[in-house]
């Protein structure tokens, strides 16, 4: 991601964490987790981590410094022992890595005595499978970024980010190929260092690192509280799956026809629970349905279903007196419209994704909810029936293309931008629209 200008300086670590937080959401999605390089990304992570409601941690890393110019970096170690060596300077200096023997001892030591200090006998977090956010107060020449980056990717981490307020314009271009994503606020032409950039760039002590750690701690929020539950709709039984986060703001049912098990419906629900809407995933297509291969279920049926999965919401959760949002995909898109006709008092907002909005007709006029149309492509036949179909809605629309989403059930990753999206749109238009 290119850097884009910013107001600098920076009041604080904190306030830099706070405004790297929207541009570092799309990319936090799967079970984020934020990772600090101590002391200075640590406030920086802590807020970012915050307003993401991410998991956080330290991640252990030491820059290696020219011996009698400890200032100046020229390789870092990360906490699996592993050494990378800025080659080109070295050789520049016409110093060999050998001579950096004791420094290295010295800073794996230091090392050492840092993760005992921060982290203690908490083991280290779990990164395998995580959108994973590296996180600094800033980056001078990179050394110790890409040596953070290298024992992430080791994890294997569903995505890896670096995120950091501001970078010199040299080291921006050296990372851009060890993550996935580069989140820069700013890369001054100008730079000299990070500190000048911050109006506050007090040094930080171990004292201060446990502290935020310790803080992080205790704010943790509950775990939610999930359950299979079945739906009766008139003679049929809807098999959904209901979380509640401790924190409730609202809810959302996120119908499909079938699939509602796919790990990508799943990481979508999650990023709607860490926002605080309670969740409900569930299959309009009835298992008999599905051992039968019964295919072309209708429409007016399986927004009857979808309804009666909203009353049930209303009635038997604590859900009763939220507002509600419905997310529908595929053949489920359309009933998602007919629900919202037939209960304007209770769905205050909904999602289509993908599927033949235009099937509604009957019920568009009466949709007076804020609806978003979200394209699996730019089919020009697909986008015309779109748009007709929004044109007879009585409520505000918008309708946004998502490239290659069409691999939302088929191993891709844009399912993650559909998850921001649907977010968005949520936070945007139910607040206050409970009865």
């Amino acid at each position: 991601m290119n850097p884009v200008p910013v107001s600098l300086p920076f009041t604080d670590r904190s306030e830099a964490g706070r405004r790297l937080a929207e541009r570092v959401r799309p990319f936090a999605v799967r079970d984020p987790l934020v990772l600090a390089l101590p002391r200075g990304g640590v406030p920086v992570g802590a807020e970012l981590a915050r307003l993401l409601d991410a998991d956080f941690d330290v991640l252990m890393v030491r820059k290696v410094g020219l011996p009698g110019r400890p200032e100046l970096g020229v390789g870092a170690i990360s906490e699996d022992g592993h050494v990378i060596f800025d080659d080109l300077a070295l050789a520049r200096m016409r110093i060999p890595r050998q001579a950096l023997a004791e420094t290295v001892e010295a800073e794996r030591k230091e090392l050492e005595r840092r993760r005992r200090a921060y982290r203690g006998d908490r083991p280290t977090p779990r990164i395998t499978g995580r959108d994973c956010v590296v996180v600094d107060d800033g980056v001078a020449t990179g050394g110790t970024a890409r040596a953070a980056l290298h024992m992430v990717r080791q994890a294997d981490p569903a995505q890896l980010v670096l995120a950091v307020p501001v970078a010199a314009p040299e080291a921006v271009a050296s990372l851009r190929e060890e993550a996935d994503e580069l989140v820069v606020l700013s890369a001054p032409d100008n730079f000299h260092a990070v500190g000048e950039w911050y109006r506050d760039f007090s040094q930080l002590s171990d004292g201060h690192v446990t502290a935020i750690l310790a803080e992080r701690g205790r704010a943790h929020p509950p775990a939610d509280v999930a359950r299979g539950v079945r739906i009766r709709a008139g003679e049929d039984y809807l098999d959904g799956d209901l979380t509640m986060p401790a924190a409730l703001r609202g809810a959302i049912v996120l119908a499909v026809g079938e699939g509602r098990t796919d790990p990508r419906w799943r990481a979508i629900a999650s990023v709607l629970r860490r926002s605080g809407y309670a969740t409900l995933l569930l299959d309009l297509v009835t298992a008999g349905e599905r051992a039968e291969h019964a295919e072309g279920v209708g429409t007016e049926v399986l927004g009857e279903r979808l309804n009666a999965a909203v009353t049930w919401l209303r009635r038997a959760t604590d859900a009763a007196n939220e507002p509600v949002g419905v997310l529908g995909s595929g053949t489920a898109g359309p009933a998602a419209l007919v629900t919202a006709a037939e209960r304007p008092r209770d769905v205050g907002a909904v999602v289509v994704y993908g599927g033949r909005i235009d099937l509604a007709e009957p019920a568009l006029s009466r949709v007076r909810a804020p609806v978003m149309v979200l394209l699996e492509s730019g089919d020009s036949f697909v986008r015309e029936l779109s748009e007709w179909a929004r044109g007879r809605m009585a409520g505000p629309t918008d309708l946004r293309v998502m490239p290659g989403a069409e691999q939302l059930l088929e191993g891709g990753q844009e399912w993650r931008q559909v998850a921001v999206e649907t977010l968005d749109w949520f936070d945007r238009h139910l607040s206050g629209s409970g009865d």
